[in-house]
């Protein structure tokens, strides 16, 4: 835990630090531009507020299905397959995949918008990829397997956006059942 975490701040503050740093050499006129800061902050507050409710939506509610018995906070120890999880494999990393962008939007750097955020979301999903699910496989067996050839890792579908981003109105606004 305390490896992503630190990862995720070395993308963030590694990401606006080089940034800047481009922007310095190659985009001037941007970085001192105060209309192009101000378009960039609104589509950047509110994508990082669809990031957080994303994250906090799927966090509850595998806090609320991933956990049988008593285990570490952050801990699952049941293979989730339902309410958003029946969608795609990882919608919490989804929502998180454009966290990168949206502090990139926000601080209105023209490098880490176009170059940097990117580069650190294909490295995101390689990380999912080459270690999140060996690791799941690992944990759930042909459980897991049987999943993966089920449900995309990733879902562009408009239910399933709806129900990612939207605020949860309840606790059980999807169903606990994970098998």
């Amino acid at each position: 835990m305390i490896l992503r975490v630190m990862a995720w701040l070395i993308m963030l503050v590694g990401g606006s630090v080089l940034g800047f740093w481009l922007d310095l050499r190659f985009f001037q006129p941007f970085l001192y531009s105060p209309l192009f800061h101000i378009l960039s902050l609104l589509p950047g507050i509110i994508l990082l507020r669809l990031v957080l409710q994303a994250s906090r939506n799927t966090g509850r509610f595998l806090a609320r299905a991933g956990r049988e018995g008593n285990i570490p906070h952050f801990e699952t120890n049941r293979l989730v397959t339902a309410g958003y999880y029946a969608c795609m494999r990882h919608p919490m990393h989804f929502g998180l995949l454009f966290f990168p962008l949206s502090i990139a939007l926000i601080l209105g750097s023209v490098s880490f918008i176009l170059f940097i955020a990117p580069a650190e979301m294909v490295f995101m999903i390689g990380m999912i990829k080459f270690i999140e699910e060996p690791q799941a496989i690992r944990k759930f067996g042909q459980e897991y397997s049987v999943y993966k050839s089920r449900v995309p890792m990733f879902s562009l579908k408009w239910t399933c956006m709806k129900s990612l981003f939207n605020r949860e109105k309840s606790g059980q606004d999807h169903q606990d059942s994970s098998r």
